[in-house]
């Protein structure tokens, strides 16, 4: 009879620890294919343990088809064909490479916020309050679109901000701007040739791609995307981030935006994508209106997210969608699930309703104020304060920093991060760089800014006890890259 020892059981119990001694038999042939199996009660005895525990092994065997029973006869080894399947013929899974992340005493090209910043009092209270009182609520499949709370919220901080009149039927919220990208891309067509702008967000563009959609890149001026390189393309849907574009910081005029609002509205299947990258944090004047405000022909697609005014790592995005495209939504795919949690969305819903947002808004315009500030004093009193140009540092949580020198941009890059220090150039991103002849000569004939040798200092993420160690590490790399490059 079938005899296992149980002196080396390890974690698992003692009907484990028999499946798995018979399994393992079964598999190396020690039982053969047919072979009758002991009684529970008889093999119970011969092993010392309780009918119990055979009762549970054979039920796994019998449920993963090692064994099977003939009522009234017993149990028998299954017959587990695995002729040409050798352990040498398995191919050994490739090691997978941990992604590393790299530290960095200071990075400019991070977009990520300061954890000093977040307001995590008030959020956990938040928290608590949600579970002691919305539980039953919690509990409530969320609709596609989000919990209308939240969208009620949403919708009076956008009448109240950004001047724009929106219900919240027309509100959908989604765990980062990257799926939302994902749905309309569903909802407006595959077959649509989408464009964005050149230099631009890589990753949107990346995103477009990895859908399967075509995508084109259209070259930009001091207004804004080109309309008359908009039209030779022969786009149907624009991306665009009018109110602070990103990485140049321009700020797309009112004559531009009707032209591309009369562009959209040529066709039917034309849509205008804005994204309202940065549009909180603007230094002077008034928040520049959305495009979606002076839009009366319904051709304008709204995005923004809360990951740039709260933290980075709380995916809780939203598009405001006109009312013939929100009917077609909720046709088409309003089978699909919210993706952030009631937890998430009850807690932000609160945060807004009871004015904590607008109070966080307005301590975090003051914090990065200062950052910004500092970061100039730092540069204005550092050895590169000569050779140094300053655009676009009103609007937005970063700025451009024109560098008068004859090192590659790749070069400084890499002796920056030698130092501790991460920088990105804008050439990087264009989607091709150097730009054709022709928009080069003129993009450098009207902005100087706009050609190689500038740096996007984005600020948001340095701690104020860094800057100047940070600014003073820069030099130091760009002082070695010079002197390197000259021998």
């Amino acid at each position: 009879m079938l005899t296992y020892s149980f002196s080396d059981l390890g974690s698992d119990s003692l009907y484990e620890y028999l499946y798995k001694c018979m399994k393992n038999d079964i598999l190396n042939g020690t039982l053969s294919p047919g072979e009758r199996l002991p009684s529970k009660r008889s093999f119970a005895k011969h092993l010392n343990v309780s009918t119990i525990t055979i009762e549970n092994a054979y039920a796994q065997l019998l449920a993963e088809g090692y064994i099977y029973s003939i009522p009234k006869k017993g149990y028998y080894t299954a017959d587990i064909s695995t002729e040409g399947i050798s352990a040498a013929s398995i191919p050994s899974p490739a090691p997978i490479q941990k992604q590393q992340e790299e530290l960095y005493f200071a990075d400019f090209a991070s977009n990520q916020t300061h954890p000093d910043t977040f307001p995590f009092s008030i959020w956990a209270k938040l928290m608590r309050e949600v579970i002691g009182e919305d539980s039953f609520a919690l509990m409530k499949n969320s609709p596609s679109g989000g919990i209308f709370p939240l969208r009620q919220e949403i919708a009076n901080h956008l009448k109240s901000f950004r001047g724009m009149t929106v219900s919240p039927e027309q509100i959908i919220v989604g765990a980062g701007t990257e799926y939302l990208y994902g749905l309309l891309i569903q909802l407006l067509g595959f077959h649509k040739l989408y464009a964005v702008e050149n230099p631009g967000y890589q990753k949107i563009s990346a995103i477009y791609r990895s859908n399967q959609v075509k995508c084109c890149h259209v070259p930009m001026d001091q207004q804004g995307i080109c309309m008359d390189q908009l039209r030779k393309f022969g786009a149907d849907i624009v991306h665009i981030s009018p109110s602070h574009h990103f990485p140049t910081g321009i700020i797309t005029p009112i004559s531009r935006r009707y032209e591309l609002l009369g562009w959209a509205s040529e066709s039917d299947s034309r849509y205008i994508i804005e994204d309202d990258y940065d549009c909180e944090f603007r230094f002077m004047g008034r928040p520049i209106p959305s495009l979606q405000s002076i839009d009366v022909m319904e051709k304008v697609i709204y995005m923004n997210t809360f990951t740039k005014t709260l933290a980075s790592t709380i995916r809780i995005s939203y598009m405001v969608l006109p009312h013939h495209l929100m009917e077609q939504f909720q046709q088409n795919m309003g089978f699909y699930s919210c993706t952030v949690s009631n937890f998430e969305q009850y807690t932000l819903t609160r945060f807004l309703k009871n004015g904590h947002f607008e109070r966080h808004m307005n301590r975090m315009r003051n914090f990065y104020h200062n950052q910004r500030d500092l970061l100039l004093d730092c540069l204005k009193n550092s050895p590169l304060s000569s050779r140094i140009t300053i655009t676009e540092e009103d609007a937005g949580l970063h700025f451009l920093m024109h560098l008068n020198t004859s090192v590659p941009d790749e070069l400084m890059i890499q002796y920056a991060k030698s130092k501790g220090v991460r920088i990105a150039s804008l050439s990087q991103y264009y989607e091709s760089y150097p730009p054709t002849k022709q928009w080069d000569a003129e993009l450098n004939r009207q902005q100087a800014f706009l050609g190689e040798h500038t740096f996007i200092m984005n600020y948001s993420s340095i701690h104020p006890e860094h800057m100047k160690a940070a600014i003073d590490k820069l030099c130091e790399a760009i002082q070695w890259a010079e002197n390197l490059s000259s021998s």
